[in-house]
């Protein structure tokens, strides 16, 4: 249980982790949420939706970390 405390911390410590985690897990969840909706009822397209506002909270965090980063003295 420590363990996943510290790696916790560490990912806000280090923004530029924070972020890879960030886009992993978007990576490997956004092709499951469309398999879903492929054997599921494909009469609207629903994860259109979730990872249009998932990619641009993605987008949003990218610029946090790498664009309009703080400096820290």
């Amino acid at each position: 249980m420590r363990h996943l405390v510290k790696e916790h911390t560490s990912a806000h410590i280090e923004p530029k982790k924070g972020f890879r985690i960030h886009l992993l897990v978007f990576v490997l969840t956004a092709p499951l949420l469309w398999l879903a909706w492929l054997f599921t009822d494909k009469t609207y397209l629903w994860p259109l939706w979730q990872n249009t506002a998932w990619g641009i909270g993605l987008l949003f965090h990218f610029l946090g970390v790498y664009i309009l980063k703080k400096d820290k003295k």
